[in-house]
């Protein structure tokens, strides 16, 4: 299963009182102070949609980091958004949030020594497999199937781009480093029950929440928490990829780096869209 969108994202117009959106409503900063940093998706998620934020800007001397969830509260209801996801949001009922760290985000079952370990052990091998970005053309989450294309942080391009891009791909920068990229989705669990999952980087933290009723729309919810000062809103492409993506994966997967586009004979447009995108 696999969402299909035909809307641009964005973050809902109710937001706590230090965040600041920019004009089309896709970068959330928080302006002062640590706290009152809550953000909502404008629309509710649909069942496997993942809703993505890249880490944009920190701020040092702050003690906590991004927050994501879900919420089945209509931030339009809400007399006053709360300064905390955790614990405000949350004692209030019908909310779910997971606090993102830099090490130990990934939820392990708790069932029986030898399942454990074989999760263990299915993750160590992932892990131990050369990683390409282009190899995986998408996550699989049980019936969930989402575009990997996006998933992956990437540095700035520079001297060293092909090394650092290499740690986000494989997850060895921590979570809460610049330019990584975290998202939040459910996956539809029997009949109207779902299970949170967390993404990192293009790898599933796993159901970080169980049993989640799918009766009501539910909103992701990004804290703006403490030392991460300001994300943005990456769109996700569902579906066909469109002709121009297709080029763009075909041009680079025949490049050992993406900064290696510049020994090319292409059009200065064509090599930036291969660089950034």
């Amino acid at each position: 299963m696999a969402a299909v969108l035909g809307q641009f994202t964005e973050f809902h117009p109710v937001h706590g009182t230090n965040v600041q959106l920019d004009l089309c409503r896709t970068r959330a900063t928080r302006v002062e102070s640590f706290a009152n940093g809550i953000c909502f998706s404008k629309h509710p998620l649909n069942p496997g949609e993942i809703f993505l934020v890249e880490i944009e800007e920190k701020e040092l001397g702050w003690c906590g980091r991004l927050r994501i969830g879900l919420t089945a509260r209509d931030p339009q209801t809400l007399e006053m958004v709360p300064e905390y996801s955790l614990p405000d949001l949350v004692d209030q009922g019908e909310s779910w949030v997971f606090a993102i760290t830099r090490n130990h985000n990934n939820v392990i079952e708790d069932d029986t020594h030898e399942e454990v370990e074989q999760v263990v052990d299915g993750r160590n091998e992932e892990r131990n497999r050369p990683k390409s970005f282009f190899t995986d053309t998408h996550l699989h989450i049980e019936n969930v199937c989402i575009p990997k294309d996006k998933l992956v942080g990437r540095s700035r391009p520079g001297r060293f781009s092909h090394i650092l891009d290499d740690l986000y791909k494989t997850n060895a920068l921590p979570p809460t480093a610049r330019r990584s990229r975290i998202g939040v989705l459910y996956v539809p669990k029997g009949q109207g029950f779902a299970d949170m999952h967390i993404v990192i980087n293009g790898e599933d933290m796993g159901a970080s929440a169980k049993g989640i009723p799918t009766n009501q729309p539910l909103y992701a919810v990004i804290d703006v928490f403490a030392a991460t000062k300001c994300v943005r809103i990456v769109q996700v492409e569902y579906g066909f990829a469109s002709l121009q993506t297709l080029c763009r994966k075909t041009i680079q997967k025949h490049i050992v780096h993406r900064m290696a586009l510049d020994w090319l004979e292409l059009p200065e447009l064509l090599k930036n869209f291969c660089k950034y995108e």
